[in-house]
């Protein structure tokens, strides 16, 4: 055991961060690393037991982390998203909600062995998916934006419907069950959800307003959010068990269709407490399990449950509430198997295996294991799956890393003609339709819109690129796009040329070249140099290193006038030439360069140097064996 609940805090911080760096380190699902890990210290080896060791506050920790994480999520979930999936994601979160319940409930009773009482309610339950495992997923399998969205918006709306149909079966139970059945308490049920709804609509309204109205300071902003959802959250769940969930997800999803800017603002502190929480719920739930839960998940019933659930109950719910919206078979087919459950399960199956338990249902007691069971297997099978899956149903974006070049000019349209020969996906967005000959003229794709507007944030489908670089001849503006995007596409992943000569004794260009994105290749190339080169003759030139030809012999070679751009991994992974880049070429590497065209010039004459004294060696000894002969 720990020494500490203090070590035993920091352990379940570094082991939930740790994991999520060896999932991205090695391509592999986080929500899986992260269970494995739980496991581990947990039940397996018994270093920890946070349940035992946290007491009372366990269950309120968990609780408000959930909270936070189902509020983040809605956070998301702008209705211009909707457009064309509207009828979908509505059919998905209530007729499929409705199929997957009841059939999850006959699944339970008929196959797992529980109670009618029992199998409605965790029936109920079950149907939940969730942002805590969705989200990783989605993040890890790139998948193209409408399967993308379908999935996300489901796991953020089912996700308390679920919690309140288990609720509303359980009060369902206790009203039909008892001895002098009274409906008040129903009622209650249905007050208090009817409440919640509003409660966390006039919350998101209220916060919304003071923000507008700059009563509350920026600095105060993201920490005042971060209250008010826990204050939303527990008016809510001390009314109704529950019902906080429904409370929480109303606040977000009034706060995201406002259209403030300081929400996108601080969406990003959001994502990264979302993390960290995620991290930490997963490594306690799991470490909180006994061995005797892990033994039992392997039974008859319970591991004949947990398939039935997976490829019956869903895949069937999916495709008959999907009748007639559109939806294509290949992304009916994805949508009806990724539905891995998660920490609201988890969470909320505990609480009613106590209560049901108390209320005379002894089959109650295996609720705990037959969950852990169906998020166990789901997040492992639907974890490993999603990217293999979605790429043999063309529906992932999975491929070689792309570039996103916001100002088109002639040095970016050739710098995407290049990319484009290695197969790397690129596009070039600009706001300028003349400026966009450069790109229309040779064929690349383009896309005429404002990089920084939010109709180009709905429209424009960012997945492939994974770097972005901000080329126009405004420096300023190139900063603060690169510090828009920064945080989507990572600090090494943004880059912005340099500007105009004439502005670099500008002392506000100087304080601009410290802001956000990297100098793209030299800060001295700026774009009017690149495009006057390309003007004087310079080209695109390929140079691949071999175990004869390094990478130091090709820069003694080059010339001073060259300008490094980028290079391929023999992968197809791309690096760019910065100032501040830290990688270096190796064998096999191909270095795209800018080249004068006099070195262009050499080159093909010392080839054809070679060639003609190749030629004339050969002449010369066939004229000597042809004279011996004779």
């Amino acid at each position: 055991m720990v020494p500490s609940i203090l070590f035993e805090i920091m352990l379940i911080g570094l082991l939930g961060i740790g994991s999520q760096w060896l999932a991205w380190r090695y391509r592999m699902p986080a929500i899986v690393i992260m269970s494995i890990t739980g496991l581990l210290v947990g039940p397996i080896f018994g270093l920890m037991n946070p349940e035992e060791d946290f007491g009372n506050l366990y269950n309120p920790i968990i609780s408000v982390a959930v909270a936070i994480i189902l509020f983040e999520g809605a956070l998301n979930l702008s209705f211009k998203e909707l457009r064309g999936l509207g009828k979908p994601v509505f059919r998905i979160s209530t007729v499929g909600a409705f199929l997957a319940w009841i059939l999850g409930s006959l699944t339970a009773h008929y196959i797992a062995g529980l109670s009618w009482a029992v199998a409605f309610v965790i029936g109920g339950l079950f149907i939940v998916t969730g942002p805590t495992v969705i989200m990783p997923l989605l993040r890890q399998s790139k998948l193209k934006p409408r399967p993308a969205k379908i999935l996300k918006w489901e796991g953020i709306i089912v996700d308390p419907i679920g919690a309140l149909l288990a609720v509303f079966a359980f009060e369902i139970i206790a009203f039909l069950t008892a001895n002098n059945p009274d409906g008040t308490a129903l009622m209650m049920f249905f007050a208090a959800s009817i409440f919640a709804a509003i409660l966390g609509w006039a919350f998101g309204r209220g916060i919304g307003w003071m923000f507008e109205t700059g009563h509350i300071p920026e600095f105060l902003k993201s920490p005042a959010v971060f209250i008010v959802v826990i204050l939303c959250f527990t008016i809510a769940d001390e009314i109704m068990h529950e019902t906080g969930l429904l409370s929480v997800t109303a606040m977000g999803v009034t706060l995201a269709n406002m259209g403030i800017s300081s929400v996108a603002d601080m969406r990003h502190f959001k994502e990264n407490i979302t993390i960290l929480l995620i991290s930490a719920i997963f490594i306690m739930l799991t470490a909180s399990l006994q061995i005797e839960t892990l033994l039992q998940m392997f039974s008859p019933n319970i591991l004949g449950y947990v398939l039935l659930m997976m490829f019956i109950v869903r895949p069937l719910s999916i495709f008959i509430s999907t009748i007639g919206t559109g939806l294509s078979l290949n992304e009916k087919v994805l949508v009806g198997w990724i539905a891995p459950r998660g920490i609201v399960a988890l969470t909320v199956s505990s609480y009613f295996a106590s209560i049901l338990t108390e209320a005379g249902y002894e089959d109650a007691n295996i609720l705990t294991t037959l969950t852990f069971g169906l998020v166990f297997f789901t997040v492992c099978a639907h974890g490993f799956s999603v990217g293999w899956l979605s790429k043999k149903l063309h529906l992932s974006m999975e491929g070689r890393p792309g570039t996103l070049i916001v100002g088109s000019n002639r040095f970016t349209a050739e710098l995407a003609k290049s990319l484009m020969k290695a197969k790397s996906p690129v596009i070039i967005v600009d706001s300028s339709w003349e400026r966009l000959q450069h790109a229309r003229k040779t064929g690349i794709p383009f896309y005429h819109g404002e990089m920084l507007s939010e109709q180009t944030e709905y429209h424009l489908d960012t997945i492939p690129y994974e770097y972005l670089i901000a080329a126009t001849e405004y420096h300023s503006y190139n900063a603060l796009v690169c510090t828009t995007f920064m945080p989507e596409y990572g600090r090494t992943n943004v880059f912005k040329v340099s500007p105009f000569h004439q502005l670099r004794n500008n002392n506000v260009e100087d304080i601009v070249d410290k802001v956000a994105g990297r100098i793209l290749f030299k800060q001295e190339v700026s774009v009017d140099d690149l495009c006057s080169r390309l003007s004087s003759g310079y080209v695109f030139r390929q140079t691949v290193l071999t175990e004869k030809y390094k990478y130091k012999q090709y820069l003694e070679d080059r010339e001073d006038t060259t300008v490094l751009l980028y290079f391929i991994k023999p992968s197809g992974q791309i690096k760019y030439y910065s100032e501040e880049m830290r990688n270096t070429p190796e064998k096999g590497d191909t270095i795209v360069s800018l080249t004068s065209q006099s070195k262009e010039f050499k080159k093909i004459q010392n080839k054809l140097d070679n060639q003609r004294n190749n030629g004339n060696n050969n002449g010369n000894g066939n004229g000597k064996g042809n004279g011996n002969r004779q």
